[in-house]
């Protein structure tokens, strides 16, 4: 292992699978809106040690959308629920910070890290959709653009951990002798004034046990790599090849100084596609069918979806061209760019590769080959672990949890049992101090 550093993996849940026709292979059951399968998924990977499950969401939907996220509980409320049937493993949402307001997510995430005994993380995200502004009382031209979208995240998570630190700790004195329920000097306002936000508090919930929730930032552009080396302690990303992998994580940790960051205290992780059999040859198989369910029918809006551009001027069969940046995302477009340029992709292939991993790294192999492939990155420093992202459930996760996890184990580089009780515990992070009993430490 690479200087005692200990891998880290977590499984992207989706109930559907991440392949867009997962759910058509055989044995492959389906149902974002399934809770007896999202808790047996979610139980699976806390047997095998996992850190996290981790639930993304989206702020709009349509009947065009992939089955996996064209239906979906709101991810908050699910963990909640999440909470009450697993005890160990982290429990990981998205909400953006354009359309939700600091207090009102600061007091739900507080409140899901209490109920779960300092398990919650929060995937901080900037919503790229224009048609979201619409749901919320706004019109296409009311999202901001992404500079803008990136500064008000900013001043956003440091809204909410104000918040988180309403409370110092052990709060609580319940005295009924003086009739004293708890000791007021250990409540504060927070009083924030600023250019997106003016929030009074205090947070009517008090500290959990692992002081503020895990903080997950997942954009790799510019802005984003620069929001994730100030706030962020998991970055999720996407990264195609070792070589922009390791590029990737060494350029992310060195901006860490400049913020008085250690290293260890951030952890990065690219999404794995993990394709399972028991042979190559039958991996390969499993592949090929499952890219055989594919319609390129839907070609043209999906990568209008992924883009923010309309390609129907061009054949599916030619090769990708020159595609203007948007004001929504920008990591993942350059991204399938480079892709598409590395391989000589045509738009269909291209298509192709965004309906089976949406720009996520595909392995496919036997589980000695998967764990090869995630014993290379982490020992080369490409990558702290991975999140998982099985093309069909349950069987695409069970594969990986019956015959790489063993293997991972056997060579040292994956946990037996869970070393703590909370999330940061578990991925080696250390309890943020409040900052009020900082100050009267003094």
């Amino acid at each position: 292992m690479s200087g005692g550093r200990k891998l880290k993996l977590g499984l992207f849940l989706q109930g559907a699978g991440h392949h867009i026709h997962g759910w058509r292979y055989k044995d492959a059951q389906s149902g974002s809106e399934n809770f007896e399968l999202i808790k047996r998924l979610a139980q699976t990977a806390e047997r095998a040690k996992l850190d996290m499950v981790f639930l993304a969401d989206g702020l709009t939907t349509s009947p065009d959308h992939a089955a996996s996220v064209v239906t979906r509980f709101e991810p908050i409320t699910l963990v909640a629920a999440l909470a009450a049937v697993t005890s160990r493993i982290g429990l990981a949402v998205t909400a953006s910070t354009t359309y939700y307001e600091p207090f009102n997510l600061a007091r739900l995430l507080a409140s899901v890290d209490q109920l779960s005994n300092g398990r919650a993380a929060w995937n901080v995200v900037t919503t790229s959709s224009l048609e979201a502004a619409e749901n919320f009382s706004r019109q296409k031209e009311e999202h901001p653009e992404h500079s803008e979208r990136y500064e008000r995240a900013a001043e956003f998570v440091e809204v909410v951990k104000g918040l988180w630190d309403s409370w110092e700790p052990n709060p609580y004195k319940i005295d009924k002798a003086t009739g004293e329920y708890i000791d007021k000097r250990k409540l504060h306002e927070l009083n924030h004034v600023g250019k997106f936000f003016s929030v009074k508090g205090p947070l009517s919930v008090t500290q959990s046990p692992q002081g503020h929730p895990v903080v997950i930032q997942a954009g790799s552009s510019e802005p984003g790599q620069e929001l994730a080396a100030r706030i962020g302690e998991l970055v999720f990303t996407a990264q195609q090849s070792f070589e922009d992998a390791r590029a990737f994580y060494a350029g992310l940790k060195g901006r860490l100084p400049k913020y008085g960051r250690l290293p260890d205290h951030v952890h990065i992780l690219p999404g794995l596609f993990p394709v399972i059999g028991a042979t190559e040859k039958e991996a390969k198989e499993k592949y090929e069918e499952l890219q055989s369910f594919i319609d390129d029918s839907r070609a043209y809006d999906a990568l209008e979806e992924r883009f923010q551009y309309d390609l129907r001027e061009y054949s599916l069969d030619e090769p990708v061209p020159d595609i203007p940046e948007s004001s929504g995302r920008k990591s993942r477009p350059q991204l399938l760019l480079k892709l598409a340029r590395d391989k000589g992709l045509t738009l269909r292939q291209l298509y192709r590769e965004v309906a089976g991993a949406r720009g996520h790294r595909i392995v496919v192999g036997t589980p000695l080959q998967l764990a090869d492939h995630i014993q290379k990155w982490f020992d080369g420093y490409a990558a702290d672990g991975f999140n998982l992202m099985p093309p069909y459930v349950p069987g695409g996760f069970d594969d990986f949890v019956q015959g790489v996890i063993p293997e991972l184990q056997n060579r040292g580089l994956f946990r037996t049992e869970y070393e703590g009780s909370t999330l940061r515990e578990n991925l080696g992070l250390p309890r943020p101090i409040n900052r009020h009993t900082r100050v009267s430490a003094r």
